[in-house]
């Protein structure tokens, strides 16, 4: 009352001083007080304070406007003539006709009031009470999120007695509800507790999804988050159908210095002729001291097809994984214990390595007296089969025992220097030390192999670079190399080293100048090795593009490289490599090697194409037929994944995977999606054709229904409707 008496006399100070109704501004000296604009304000004997015209009161987060404030100071209340908006904060809205409020503008009673959440949830009521600012209950109640037009009902409403929104525990409490689709009832419930659009978190029911599979019947899955605390989750997610039961889980926890999530179902179905099926997938991440990071990757499944069957994953190899890593400018550095599981029916887990140790260590230092820049690593692997077999080989040719152990260490330097007309030529020169241990492999000739290796290597390049009166910019750069590795290349002769971690070289424009191709170092090239090439670039104003183009040749022949690797021989494959991005959302990669006799051997393709209404990506993969990559005939296979907003409403999806070795489609889907500013619906159909000894074709049809509005971050404007301007 003291605070409101200040700021009538206050006004009636400004009233005597002004000669026309000018804007007053009233402001006691006490924090939080209440601020008051208005086009005119009069004193009516001395506890009566009235305001006219554009009123505005603030105080505080809270904003008000109304046509008229009246000021009781007996009373100690403030009556608002409407239309009046009460802003409380940046999520809070209520429109009202009429108002009484305490000063605080936290109490008091509105008539045919509106309550606007987050810019998304409206609840229409006869009367509304605010509650210490707190809480506002709501009488008569209609809430939606959707567009309602004059004399139109929404697409869908919740009506009830009674409503009470708590802004503390963002929550809205429903009592005697009842849902109603196009004003048609739909059922009823006397409790419904939703969140409010400023909840991120809270426990409840998600949004159901009905599916049908052909091996599963009709089904729905009703998911119920249950939150734990501030840092942590679990949903559950029952999935009932004919032919299975089965609970989904996702645990999530975050924690000061790190994060983890396990995924997992368990289930028993009537046609796996498996008891029971489970799987289990975890990932988690933490910060240590001194800047290391330890991670772990688990994955688990009870039988070879559950994943493919429930469509959890098209994994068909399984890898999980503890490390210890550190990576910076001038370090790498990773210790790690990997498990590897095949799902493959072609494949025994016992004559795969299944456990593999490896710890590495990279650091680059920049030595004074030498110049350039000086790497060191060391790494110390081993891989272990459960197989104890030492004679016995598998189609590939592996023994099926066979375990390996390796130390190798390396010393490089490098050093470039720059001409006056830009030609910039570099060396090299390193020293490797790799000394390898197999067990249970009777093929070779000895247990034990140790080689020193010295290389040392010289490289050009010329950059030329044009730009054009439009703005456009070509660079040109040759390039070339010449290497020579000492040690033994052995062609022809029975392998000193077994063959398990190169055995998939890609050859591409990455490694064009490497010093070693292999992907392990379990292998070295050696001899006189040389590579040339040319990258050409173009930036401009609406489009970019990229191009490399090269050829490596060598002295001798490496036997280790496969045919299809495009390194086999003395000539290489023609490398070429291009990507062009334009403004328009284009994205075009494609990788090639060409032999120049027989043709292709292996050939890419990746584009995408992204805009205000497609969404479209495809790939394309060639593979020779190659006997040392496992591969008796050709691999050739388009995907292709795309969407495309039809109109303002409407969504077409489409998926497709085809094999154009075997002529044949492996997937196929469509789908079509409804979104406006209150309901999101999803209808898609999809085919599954491969099969093998583990999995059959199977079906997929799936309908969901989300609405929108009551969970946070589910407004997009561009779906929202308009109503017509001859409505009504």
């Amino acid at each position: 009352m003291m605070r409101f008496t200040l700021i009538a006399k206050s006004l009636c100070v400004a009233a005597l001083l002004a000669s026309t109704p000018l804007s007053a501004l009233a402001q006691s000296a006490e924090q939080e007080d209440v601020i008051l604009i208005a086009d005119s304000v009069f004193l009516q004997g001395n506890n009566t304070l009235t305001a006219r015209g554009n009123v505005e009161a603030v105080q505080g987060d809270t904003r008000l406007t109304a046509t008229a404030i009246v000021y009781d100071s007996v009373k100690d209340q403030i009556t608002i003539e409407g239309p009046i908006k009460i802003r409380d904060g940046e999520a809070v809205e209520i429109f009202a006709d009429f108002a009484e409020l305490d000063t605080s503008m936290q109490n008091g009673l509105l008539t045919s009031a509106r309550l606007v959440l987050n810019e998304q949830v409206t609840i229409d009521a006869a009367q509304a009470r605010r509650e210490e600012g707190k809480r506002t209950k709501l009488d008569k109640v209609a809430a939606t999120s959707c567009l309602t037009c004059l004399n139109g009902a929404p697409l869908w409403q919740i009506r009830a007695k009674r409503v009470t929104h708590d802004q503390e525990k963002q929550q809205l409490f429903f009592d005697n509800a009842q849902f109603r689709i196009m004003d048609v009832p739909v059922f009823y419930l006397p409790r419904l507790r939703l969140p409010d659009p400023t909840l991120e978190r809270a426990t409840g029911f998600l949004i159901p999804q009905v599916r049908s599979r052909s091996r599963f019947g009709l089904g729905v899955k009703v998911p119920y988050f249950i939150r734990l605390g501030d840092h942590k989750d679990l949903t559950l997610t029952p999935y009932l159908s004919p032919n299975t039961r089965t609970l989904e889980w996702r645990y999530r926890q975050a924690f000061t210095k790190g994060e983890i999530e396990f995924l997992g179902a368990f289930s028993k179905d009537d046609f796996s002729g498996v008891d029971s099926r489970a799987y289990l997938f975890g990932t988690g991440t933490f910060e240590m001291p001194r800047d290391y990071t330890l991670s772990f990757d688990i994955k688990s499944t009870s039988d070879n097809a559950y994943l493919v069957d429930y469509d959890y994953s098209n994994l068909d190899r399984l890898n999980s994984e503890v490390a210890l890593a550190r990576t910076n400018r001038l370090e790498n550095t990773k210790l790690a214990l990997s498990f590897f599981e095949s799902l493959r029916a072609s494949e025994d887990n016992n004559t795969l390595p299944s456990v593999v140790v490896s710890a590495r260590t990279e650091q680059r230092l920049f030595p004074r007296a030498l110049g350039g820049e000086l790497f060191w690593q060391l790494e110390a692997h081993s891989h272990y089969r459960k197989s104890d077999a030492s004679t016995d080989v598998d189609l590939d040719g592996i023994v099926d025992g066979r375990d390996v152990s390796r130390v190798n260490a390396e010393l490089e330097w490098r050093r470039t220097w720059l001409t006056n007309v830009g030609l910039e030529f570099g060396t090299t020169a390193s020293l490797a030390l790799d000394a390898v241990h197999t067990a249970q492999d009777a093929t070779l000739a000895d247990d034990n192999y140790a080689q020193i290796t010295p290389t040392v290597a010289a490289h050009l390049r010329y950059p030329l670079i044009k730009t054009t009166a439009t703005g456009v910019t070509h660079i040109v750069e040759p390039i070339g190399q010449i290497a020579w590795s000492g040690g033994n290349i052995r062609a022809g002769t029975p392998p000193i080293i077994a063959n398990d971690e190169s055995t998939r070289v890609e050859f591409d424009e990455g490694n064009l100048l490497s010093l070693s191709r292999f992907p392990s170092d379990d292998r070295r090239e050696r001899g006189l090795v040389g590579a040339l090439g040319m990258n050409w670039s173009r930036f401009g104003p609406k489009w970019e593009t990229h191009l490399t183009v090269g050829q490596v040749i060598r002295q001798d022949v490496h036997d280790d490289f496969s045919l299809s690797s495009g390194l086999a021989g003395t000539e290489s494959d023609f490398l070429v490599a291009t990507q062009l991005k334009s403004q328009s959302g284009i994205d075009l990669t494609l990788r090639t090697l060409i032999d120049g006799v027989n043709g292709l051997n292996k050939a890419e393709a990746r584009g995408a194409w992204n805009n205000d209404r497609l969404d479209l990506g495809a790939s394309y993969v060639w593979l020779g037929a190659d006997a040392d990559e496992d591969r008796a005939s050709v691999l050739s296979e388009w995907n292709l994944d795309s969407s495309y907003r039809l109109n303002r409403h409407w969504t077409g999806l489409a998926n497709w995977r085809y094999d154009v070795a075997s002529d044949t489609t492996a997937e196929a889907g469509i789908g079509l999606e409804y979104r406006n500013e209150c309901v999101n619906a999803r209808f898609s159909v999809s085919r599954r054709f491969t099969s093998s000894t583990t999995v059959r074709p199977a079906t997929d049809l799936s309908f969901t229904v989300q609405i929108l509005g009551f969970s946070a971050a589910t407004t997009d404007k561009s779906y929202a409707r308009t109503c017509s301007k001859t409505a009504g």
